[in-house]
């Protein structure tokens, strides 16, 4: 669902957030959220449900007013339609499938890549006229590679960690004494949890649970390894074994640390999925309680937990959970133009760890840069440089920021104190917006309406000679634009 205002008037929409039940309606990705519009007075619109997973109506249309009676047909052709969205097998079959393809000859061992799907030799001839391809032992080890990313951003984007990137989070979690990786959209790291323990960890293998909306992974992975998860509304498709699944892993008998790691799609809508990381946590401390009776005051705290998101989510994050950090450390993905290792400027990685795992223990890689703030007790980047004023390493970006005495902290290095304001910005922001507090049009930079009701957003800058000006004003301080999106971050 677009969570974009649609006039003036409107800061937008919001999730609000119940407990689901019997009466919430379902979309093909499990309970819907409720949502209700918010105007600048402090206005509430009327309530309405919507696909908890899917921004975008094109991905899934369901809408429901809160109010709206639907009638017992209306109920019928949507259980209808949900049954014919759901996988063509349960996961009890996918088991039993894999097992089958494992135990068969290996010139017969195909993966259709237009179907995405591990074919038995009774299915070859079904697909003779699909891209079809021969496996190995080796790529059955890796399913993130032999699976086709999904890359709509706003629901189930797959950006895969880059090698480097899963090693560091593998190794940082195994000097931290974790036996147990509870992996949310993160199959990459599942997979190097699993090779490392073929490899490396022979004797003392870590254990590792998959909870991905993607269920082409059921394919490749046992019950015990995989749960067909949605965590914008901690919906298990599976309910029941799922539930269990899940809770015979939390539990940490015989001293078996969990800790959970998390990499959401970057459009997704944080509110939602920090109550279903809220929830795991509850019911990982509801299980160390009744395993532990005697240490029930010592097991009030949170499940140590690592939620991977761009660094300019920071203060949503802390919202909902004031003891997390951000750590400097730039994950990068392999199928990410942008989000790669190594660049340098606004063009770096904006992607961040954030934990309420102490800071201290994750000793950055010195090699890329990193080094020990004494005085913060954490590893920062190079280029962080500890601000005296601030008692703070405050740079988010990765960039060396400055301190302005005027604002009294510190801002990014592209930023200047306009008095117009009374406040740092982009040396060429309009003035006029902060002062009256209208966004305005992104695209030819008028007050008077929002881009999705500007008539020349169809056209190009340089097909209109160049933008129109708004009633704003430009910053007196004169540069030339940057054009690029990174700066206004």
């Amino acid at each position: 669902m677009d969570t974009s205002g649609k006039d003036d008037s409107s800061f937008g929409y919001e999730v609000v957030l119940t407990q689901s039940d019997k009466s919430t309606p379902c979309c093909p990705h499990g309970p819907t959220l409720l949502f209700e519009k918010v105007r600048k007075d402090g206005e509430r619109g009327r309530r309405f449900y919507a696909c908890s997973a899917c921004r975008d109506r094109k991905d899934c249309n369901f809408f429901q007013w809160e109010d709206e009676k639907i009638s017992e047909a209306r109920l019928l052709a949507r259980e209808a339609e949900n049954k014919l969205k759901r996988p063509l097998y349960s996961q009890q079959q996918c088991v039993a499938r894999f097992r089958q393809f494992l135990s068969q000859p290996t010139d017969e061992k195909k993966f259709c890549g237009d179907c995405q799907t591990l074919l038995l030799p009774d299915e070859i001839s079904e697909h003779a006229s699909h891209s079809c391809l021969s496996v190995s032992a080796s790529q059955l080890r890796r399913p993130s590679v032999l699976l086709r990313p999904l890359v709509d951003k706003k629901s189930n984007a797959q950006y895969l960690f880059t090698e480097r990137t899963s090693r560091f989070l593998l190794d940082t979690l195994v000097a931290m004494g974790y036996h147990k990786v509870l992996c949310v959209g993160t199959p990459r790291l599942h997979e190097f949890i699993k090779l490392g323990n073929l490899e490396t960890w022979k004797s003392k293998p870590l254990k590792s649970l998959l909870l991905d909306i993607d269920f082409r992974y059921a394919q490749f992975y046992s019950q015990d390894e995989f749960c067909h998860y949605n965590m914008f509304n901690h919906h298990f498709f599976d309910s029941e074994a799922s539930s269990a699944v899940l809770q015979a892993f939390l539990s940490e008998r015989n001293g078996e640390k969990v800790v959970m790691v998390a990499d959401p799609p970057f459009g997704g809508l944080v509110r939602p999925l920090a109550n279903s990381f809220s929830l795991m946590s509850r019911t990982w401390t509801t299980l160390q309680n009744a395993f532990s009776p005697e240490h029930s005051a010592e097991c009030n705290a949170d499940m140590p937990m690592i939620w991977i998101f761009p660094y300019f989510f920071e203060p949503r994050i802390l919202e909902c959970f004031p003891t997390f950090s951000m750590l400097d450390y730039q994950v990068d993905y392999d199928n990410h133009s942008l989000y790669k290792h190594g660049k340098t400027g606004r063009k770096q990685s904006p992607v961040r760890l954030f934990t309420n795992i102490t800071a201290a223990h994750f000793v950055l890689p010195q090699e890329e840069g990193y080094r020990f703030c004494d005085i913060c007790k954490r590893y920062v980047c190079s280029l962080n440089q500890h601000c005296a004023k601030c008692n703070v390493c405050p740079s988010k970006d990765g960039r060396q920021w400055r301190h302005c005495s005027l604002c009294e902290k510190c801002v990014k290095p592209s930023w200047q104190h306009c008095q117009s304001c009374g406040r740092c910005a982009l040396p060429d922001h309009l003035c006029d917006r902060s002062n009256t507090g209208k966004v305005g049009c992104f695209h030819c930079t008028s007050l008077d309406h929002k881009r999705s009701a500007c008539p020349l957003k169809h056209i190009s800058s340089s097909k209109r000679g160049g933008k129109k000006k708004g009633s704003a004003t430009r910053c007196p301080v004169k540069t030339k634009r940057n054009t690029n999106k990174a700066a206004v971050l």
